[in-house]
């Protein structure tokens, strides 16, 4: 499957099917610097005030942070590297959220598999890949690169039962549609300030002995910062105004400079460290496939 297989004239067609070699999702997803653009999606997310209703009530992340982190990190593997599993992924969360529902204070019912919201939960995905190739790789995708890769979240955004209307015809018409979102939708919420406040200071494993977690808050107080930084850094500044965050010309040559060295240094790391554990594996896999399929070609007749 190749990226030119993704046709974004035939967004409202209803074919389901996963992700394989060819496709920059598949080269790209699983790498280690996911993590570090995933921070402005989801705080992008909890301004979106449904989704901030639903998480305020029902999400983990104040109270088990790492553990929401590494599952969230593992279920988007598998939306990308789990083969047919990546389609049962996909239905698995839709069947949990769609009891995700809740009812704010002013009175105004919020259901998680409203249509907006949870496009809205893709749409972020596909900011943050870019603005990861924005500061964390060796050069800014060129428009036609960010094209051709919008027609593989199309298809991700099929696998997710999107609705057709909430899917832009092509980049540029996504980017017409995230400006106006963060312009004029999302707004300021305290699950947005939670969130930023959680991931500064990250709380210890609930299993962690008592007597041990003054030094994981040492450990990590670094990890917190950075992460911190670069989630603001690479958070829509129309965003980070309505948040009241600050952001520097000093700041910004900062996150440049880390992305720089980021982009240099991750790719002499072996695959095995350089990957997510899910996505290392599934690539493994796909090379021993290719590597039996080559010697059954060649085999006498």
């Amino acid at each position: 499957m190749t990226a030119a297989a993704f046709d974004a004239d035939s967004r409202t067609a209803p074919e389901r099917r996963p992700f394989a070699p060819g496709t920059r999702m598949w080269d790209e997803t699983g790498l280690i610097t996911f993590s570090l653009t995933a921070g402005s999606a989801f705080l992008l997310q909890t301004m979106e005030p449904t989704i901030a209703a639903v998480v305020d009530e029902h999400s983990t992340f104040r109270t088990d942070p790492l553990g929401r982190a590494v599952r969230s990190i593992g279920s988007v593997m598998m939306w990308i590297y789990g083969g047919d599993e990546a389609i049962a992924e996909a239905d698995r969360l839709r069947k949990m959220h769609a009891s995700l529902n809740t009812t704010t204070p002013d009175g105004v019912r919020h259901k998680a598999l409203a249509s907006g919201p949870w496009a809205w939960v893709l749409h972020t995905g596909t900011f943050a890949f870019t603005e990861n190739a924005e500061y964390f790789a060796r050069r800014p995708l060129t428009p036609a690169e960010k094209d051709a890769y919008y027609q593989e979240t199309v298809q991700l955004m099929r696998n997710f039962m999107v609705a057709p209307k909430e899917v832009p015809a092509n980049y540029t018409e996504f980017e017409k549609f995230f400006t106006d979102m963060v312009e004029n939708h999302l707004q300021e919420t305290g699950t947005a300030h939670d969130y930023l406040r959680v991931i500064r200071s990250i709380a210890p494993p609930e299993q962690l002995p008592r007597a041990l977690r003054p030094a994981w808050k040492r450990m990590v107080a670094p990890v917190g910062r950075l992460q911190y930084f670069v989630t603001v850094g690479t958070t829509p500044e129309a965003a980070r105004r309505k948040l009241g965050l600050t952001w520097s010309e000093s700041d910004e040559r900062k996150l440049k400079a880390l992305g720089w060295f980021i982009a240099r240094t991750v790719p002499l790391l072996p695959e095995r460290v350089r990957y997510f554990p899910i996505a290392y594996e599934a690539r493994r896999l796909e090379r021993d496939r290719a590597r039996l399929r080559k010697v059954i070609n060649l085999r006498p007749m």
